[in-house]
């Protein structure tokens, strides 16, 4: 199925299809120099399979990992394609997760001050939110995301078949991100995570996160308003992943949303997704004090002087926006376990 985004620079179409990879061209104008950013975890298979569909295809391998995501990856990607004399008719190709596609789409924003940009995501959490919405960013200082642009993508193919060669902690991790949009803005569909296996059903939950990430990203594309509620649970993600980060602990983006949300909810609405992480296998307890959260957080992005605004849900398929002292949600926040 074919999904239209509109955005204020005309929007970008999307394609849902299985087998999708293998006919990219069909949908992807590849008949030029194209600069295929991906990382050493992606099948070779489908490095090849794309490469082949190139008019000159140039690979660009990083490390897994949030440690890629730096302006040192950056500039490496510009570096390769002035050597290879990269113009403006030329374009970049992300071909993994969330990590590739935002170094990828950053570097397509920067370079020739802007060349097309297309994704194809690879993983759960990239196919279900990170693919669209045309935030792009690298990290910086330890701090994600904190250097970046808005960069919406020319089109972004989407192939379930790419799922295959997942571990399951990584797929559960992804679907973190289709709870929060169903917590938010889908009742509906939160019901329906809690009668499925949502890998049985994966196509169906791509759609669904995809078409409401979609109603988000065209009301409010540069997070002036209603696009904040997508960040519902990542003030405290950030912060969860910052802080394992500096313990040496390996926490997906995705574990780290889950635990994020937890807390953001009333009893009630705590009642119903607690039991849905857990059948997914997310984590629904922090690995550390909660109390070394809090310097992390102060560091985040959504904090305006004093106050920080969070995302509550009250009751599931609705949100709320508060804006509070920093002194009381860091009360809320200590002694923290699930």
């Amino acid at each position: 199925m074919d999904i239209f985004v509109e955005t204020q620079f005309g929007g970008y179409p999307i394609r849902l299809e299985r087998g999708g990879l293998s006919r990219a061209a069909s949908f992807l104008s590849l008949s030029r120099r194209c600069m295929v950013v991906t990382d050493e975890n992606i099948p070779k298979e489908y490095v090849d399979t794309l490469l082949a569909q190139c008019g000159e295809g140039h690979l660009f391998v990083i490390h897994p990992g949030e440690d890629s995501k730096s302006l040192a990856s950056f500039e490496a990607i510009l570096e390769r394609m002035l050597k290879k004399g990269f113009t403006r008719s030329d374009c970049v190709v992300a071909l993994g997760g969330g990590v590739v596609g935002d170094l990828a789409g950053f570097a397509a924003s920067a370079y020739l001050r802007g060349v097309d940009f297309y994704n194809v995501p690879t993983t759960v959490l990239s196919q279900v939110d990170s693919s669209i919405g045309g935030k792009v960013a690298v990290n910086f200082c330890g701090l994600k995301n904190m250097v970046g642009a808005f960069y919406p993508p020319k089109a972004v193919l989407i192939d379930p078949e790419t799922l295959k060669s997942l571990p399951a902690r990584q797929i559960a991790a992804g679907l973190a991100e289709s709870v929060k949009m169903a917590m938010t803005f889908d009742e509906e569909f939160f019901s329906l995570m809690e009668k499925i296996d949502p890998m049985e059903k994966i196509d169906l939950v791509i759609e669904k996160s995809l078409l409401a990430k979609k109603k988000v990203v065209e009301e409010d594309e540069r997070e002036g308003g209603l696009r904040k509620v997508l960040n519902f649970g990542h003030t405290l993600a950030h912060a969860i992943e910052s802080e394992g980060f500096r313990q040496g602990l390996e926490i997906y983006h995705g574990e780290s949303v889950a635990l994020g949300m937890i807390p953001m909810c009333s009893e009630a609405a705590k009642e119903r997704l607690l039991p849905v992480l857990k059948r997914i296998g997310l984590p629904t307890r922090i690995p550390f004090a909660s109390e070394s959260l809090l310097e992390a957080m102060v560091h985040d992005k959504k904090m305006s002087g004093d106050s920080i605004t969070l995302i509550r849900v009250d009751r599931v398929g609705s949100y709320r926006m508060e804006k509070i002292p920093f002194s009381r949600f860091a009360e809320e926040v200590k002694g923290w376990k699930e």
